[in-house]
C-alpha cells in the first residue's frame, strides 16, 4: 500500500461527505408507485439510487484512484483500491418509516477494508475506523462488549431476503440459540447490527447470504473496537458466504454452533 496514502485524512472527508448524504435522505418521503420491487423482499427507491450516485461522485473527488462495488452498480470497480458503498441499508425500514436503516461505505485495499464508516441518520451515529487507529462513534472511542459467555449474551441476525436454500439449517440454528442466549433480535440492516456490536449492545452477529457492501464497513469497525470476524467456517467473511462478528470471547462458542447446523 502507498504509504502516502492519508487514510485519516480520507476517512474525514468522506465522514462529511456520507453525513450530508445521510440527512439528506432522512428528509425524502417515496410514494407507493415508486418503489421497485427486485424480488418480494427486496426493495428499492430513487434515495437508493441519489444516495449511492451522489456517495460516488463525492467519494470519486475525495479519492480518485479507487473505483466502487456499490449496492445499486453506480461505478466500475477497479483492480486495488475499491469504495464498497451500501447507499441504503434497510431499505424495507426506511420505506415501512421503520427509523432502523443507515448508509455504510468501505475502502478496501485488495478487498482488504482500510476505512470503515457507518451513519445512522435517525440516532445521528456516527461509526468510523481506520485500519490501526481503533474505532469510534461521533468521535469518542468505543470497543466491543467484555461479556465473555454465550448464555448471557444478546444476539442480532438477520433473515435472507431471496437465498432460501439453506432455510431449515437456518432456523434450527435459530432455535438453538434462542435456548443458549439471553435472546435473538432482528434489525433488518446489517450494517447496524455490526455497529451495534462493535459498541457492545450485542455480544455477537451472525447471518448467511450477505453481500459485501452489507459488512465490508463493519467487519473494520469491528476489528478496530476489538472484536473479531470470521465465516460460519474458515471462508472470506466479506467476500464469501457467511459471516460471525462477535466481541471476540462467545466467537468460538458460536461459530461452533454453526458448525453443528451448516456443514463446509
Amino acid at each position: 500500500m502507498n504509504k502516502e496514502i492519508d487514510l485519516l485524512h480520507i476517512a474525514k472527508q468522506a465522514e462529511t461527505l456520507i453525513a450530508h448524504t445521510g440527512d439528506w435522505m432522512k428528509l425524502q418521503r417515496v410514494a407507493a408507485y415508486q418503489i421497485e420491487i427486485k424480488t418480494p423482499n427486496n426493495l428499492v427507491s430513487f434515495v437508493d439510487k441519489e444516495s449511492e450516485l451522489r456517495l460516488v461522485q463525492g467519494l470519486g473527488e475525495i479519492f480518485p484512484a479507487a473505483g466502487f462495488i456499490a449496492e445499486e452498480g453506480t461505478g466500475e470497480k477497479k483492480e486495488n483500491w475499491n469504495w464498497v458503498i451500501d447507499p441504503l441499508d434497510g431499505t424495507t425500514n426506511f420505506l415501512h418509516d421503520v427509523p432502523i436503516w443507515c448508509i455504510s461505505v468501505a475502502l478496501c485495499h485488495n478487498n482488504e477494508p482500510m476505512i470503515g464508516i457507518i451513519y445512522d441518520p435517525n440516532r445521528h451515529e456516527m461509526f468510523v475506523a481506520v485500519k490501526d487507529n481503533g474505532c469510534f462513534l461521533n468521535h469518542v472511542k468505543i470497543e466491543v462488549s467484555e461479556n465473555a459467555q454465550l448464555d448471557e449474551s444478546l444476539l442480532v441476525t438477520g433473515f435472507p431476503y431471496d437465498d432460501f436454500g439453506r432455510e431449515d439449517q437456518y432456523i434450527n440454528l435459530f432455535r438453538s440459540l434462542m435456548k443458549k442466549t439471553r435472546g435473538i433480535r432482528r434489525l433488518g440492516s446489517a450494517a447496524l447490527d455490526l455497529a451495534w456490536v462493535a459498541c457492545g449492545r450485542f455480544e455477537a452477529f451472525y447471518e448467511y447470504g450477505l453481500n459485501p457492501w452489507d459488512v465490508a464497513a463493519g467487519t473494520i469497525i469491528i476489528t478496530e473496537a476489538g472484536g473479531r470476524v470470521s465465516g460460519f467456517h474458515d471462508g472470506d467473511p466479506i467476500f464469501g458466504e457467511d459471516i460471525i462478528a462477535s466481541n471476540g470471547y462467545v466467537h468460538e462458542e458460536l461459530q461452533l454452533q454453526t458448525r453443528i447446523f451448516f456443514h463446509p
